[in-house]
């Protein structure tokens, strides 16, 4: 009786941090110690099986045991749903790829694919899993959580690195003779008010701004129509944001405003003016009224403006994007863009560390829409087409104004 007095004691102790294993080999060795009855007077101590304890003895007295990280043999424990059923594996990628696995009638065609909405399917179907079973079949067959990448432009133009290379070679011949080069474009237009804006920044703990439900314009506030200008000589930006609309006035206006501020102080000695633009938009390379407006300020100016265009779908390696749009992107995040104000304020202190800086003005002309160049208008406009698509690529001389 003492001596079961004792197990049970030890058993007590040592139960919390014994895992299937250990607990088996303790359980022998106990049982080789007491001798004749051993093994049921551990079993009764320990509720384990006569079998359980007879395998720890063996497993005492081998030589060479088990690894010592290791719970069981290897293969040991229940055999996964996976390896029983041979069919859960392509049931699941049924659900998950129905048109790669040629099933274009899957009940989830077009619904979310989340785990526990698959784990109800297959139980539908009579496979007894749990999401969690699903989620680790997903991750087995190479399945990862991901989202969207905006990486499709649309149809690949057969002279789209042809246009690149052009357009860099005109870039560094402008910036070799000293002459300006700059980079335009319309940033995403934004909502004025206490509205969300992606991103985060350090607030009290506990107390973050607090904005808008719903992102229904404010009819006072409007928008904001950021249109900058990007000097690739001088890693320095202008911006002007506007409040009507986004038309090639408003964009030719912006590139003027910012020759007269800065640009002709930069270059004195200019003669001439490259400017690179998207193919769409109010810079677009059909556009008449960008042309007619570009016309006028060569007049204005008496400066030969050259014109190349990206591509059409290659909007996003436009320099402006990814040197002066994006770090404003990053300078604002996190904070509502109450007033037109706020607005100017934000894009005006954009630094970065290689030295970009930023001038930002409000522009609250009023540039109506709809404004049509007739054919008597485009034969005033000294315009010469380039001998490699003169579609993209053109020159407008301040000749005949």
């Amino acid at each position: 009786m003492d001596n079961e007095k004792t197990l049970v004691m030890k058993y007590q102790t040592l139960q919390p941090i014994l895992n299937e294993r250990s607990c088996r080999l303790w359980a022998g060795t106990e049982a080789l110690a007491l001798g004749r009855g051993g093994i049921a007077m551990v079993g009764r101590v320990t509720g384990l099986s006569r079998n359980t304890i007879v395998r720890g003895i063996r497993e005492s007295q081998q030589k060479k045991g088990l690894d010592a990280t290791r719970i069981r043999q290897p293969g040991g424990g229940r055999k996964r749903k996976a390896a029983v059923d041979t069919t859960l594996t392509k049931a699941l990628e049924h659900l998950v790829e129905p048109d790669s696995r040629g099933d274009p009638q899957s009940p989830l065609r077009w619904t979310c694919k989340s785990t526990r909405r698959l784990a109800k399917e297959l139980t539908d179907q009579g496979y007894a899993v749990s999401h969690r079973l699903v989620a680790d079949l997903l991750h087995e067959l190479g399945y990862s959580l991901q989202s969207n990448r905006k990486t499709k432009e649309g149809t690949t133009h057969p002279d789209r690195n042809a246009q690149f290379e052009h357009i860099n070679r005109k870039v560094t011949g402008w910036i070799r003779r000293g002459q300006p080069a700059i980079s335009v474009d319309t940033k995403k237009k934004e909502l004025v008010g206490d509205f969300k804006n992606n991103g985060q920044q350090w607030r009290p703990k506990g107390n973050p701004e607090p904005v808008r439900v719903h992102d229904f314009p404010d009819p006072q506030l409007g928008k904001a129509i950021p249109y900058g200008v990007y000097d690739v000589a001088q890693n320095a930006g202008w911006v002007s944001v506007g409040i009507d609309h986004d038309t090639a006035a408003f964009a030719v206006n912006t590139i003027r405003r910012w020759w007269k501020a800065t640009g002709q102080t930069d270059y004195p000695k200019a003669r001439s003016l490259l400017i690179m633009a998207d193919s769409g938009g109010s810079n677009g390379s059909r556009v008449r009224l960008w042309k007619w407006e570009l016309h006028k300020l060569a007049c204005e100016t008496g400066l030969t403006i050259h014109v190349c265009h990206l591509p059409p779908g290659t909007s996003k390696w436009n320099k402006i994007e990814h040197r002066l749009f994006s770090f404003i992107s990053q300078n604002w995040r996190g904070q509502p863009l109450l007033t037109h104000a706020t607005i100017v304020n934000l894009i005006a202190n954009t630094r970065t560390t290689t030295g970009l800086k930023v001038r930002c003005v409000l522009d609250r002309k009023r540039y109506p829409k709809g404004i049509v160049i007739t054919d008597e208008q485009m034969a005033k406009i000294r315009l010469t087409s380039d001998a490699f698509h003169g579609d993209w690529n053109y020159t407008i001389r301040p000749i005949g104004c």
